[in-house]
């Protein structure tokens, strides 16, 4: 089976082993409306092929995600916020949606290797987060960058890092936003192997996968219902919360000022209004 849509490519051609390519259509797979439509599907259909028993998440081209596409994403945000109450409203049901595919990867029956070369940032971080396993090239770089951008970070952040790499690194890398580098991503527990360039990565996570894929299924879907019972109930709660706050900081100056920064490639200058 090998599907195709505008932001994925579905390749099963490698069973038991399937592959998940982010392709954008955005630059450095900068995740879209495409991609939010389109995921909770593609996760879907790699799961009906029975003889698939693994999958890898991997971007493609140089980057693994640039996060979310907001220039993209401008015009569904921007009629929230056009729309008063019933819009902040909205925003919250638009989070819950947009989250429906990482939702997908994390509960599926299948064990999800996040191979990640060049940037990480944003949405990309929480995607590889809903991920079982991560992978890294030694040149790869990450960033939770939505306090720069105006917003909580809503698909899983705040939710799933702190059982990855512990409260006190969460809050760093939220709080200020900052780039950090593969040995420091090693080093925290947001990866937990390294390898040499692009060409290991894609050699090393079918490996990798293909290795889970030996073990057996039921037992494997089993370890991830009873892992992820510990945190669903929290994730959903804190991607709700953290939703409703973005409700309402859309609805700020600041936000304003974040998102004219952002397109005229300047420093925001906050006035916490």
């Amino acid at each position: 089976m090998t599907a195709e849509h505008r932001s994925v490519r579905v390749d099963a051609t490698l069973a038991p082993v399937a592959e998940l390519r982010l392709l954008g259509p955005g630059r450095g797979n900068a995740l879209g409306p495409d991609f939010w439509r389109e995921l909770p599907a593609a996760v879907a259909a790699v799961e009906a092929v029975a003889d698939i028993r693994a999958l890898i998440v991997r971007g493609s081209g140089e980057h693994f995600s640039y996060g979310l596409d907001l220039p993209a994403m401008a015009a569904e945000i921007g009629a929230l916020l056009n729309d008063g109450a019933r819009g902040r409203v909205e925003v919250p049901l638009l989070a819950e949606r947009m989250h429906r595919g990482f939702a997908a990867l994390a509960s599926s029956r299948l064990p999800v290797v996040a191979a990640i070369d060049g940037w990480c940032i944003g949405a990309g971080i929480e995607l590889i987060a809903a991920c079982d396993l991560r992978i890294a090239t030694k040149s790869a770089k990450f960033a939770l960058r939505e306090v720069r951008v105006g917003l909580v970070p809503d698909l899983g952040g705040l939710s799933r890092l702190p059982h990855l790499i512990g409260e006190a690194w969460t809050r760093e890398l939220a709080l200020l936003g900052d780039d950090i580098d593969a040995e420091t991503a090693l080093r925290i527990g947001l990866v937990t192997h390294l390898v040499e360039d692009s060409d290991a990565l894609t050699r090393e996570s079918l490996q990798l996968a293909a290795r889970l894929a030996a073990n057996p299924p039921l037992v494997v879907a089993a370890i991830k219902r009873t892992l992820n019972a510990r945190v669903d109930a929290e994730v959903a709660r804190i991607n709700r919360d953290a939703a409703i706050q973005n409700g309402l900081l859309m609805q700020s100056e600041d936000f304003a000022e974040a998102m004219r920064a952002f397109i005229e490639r300047r420093d925001a200058v906050y006035r916490g209004q």
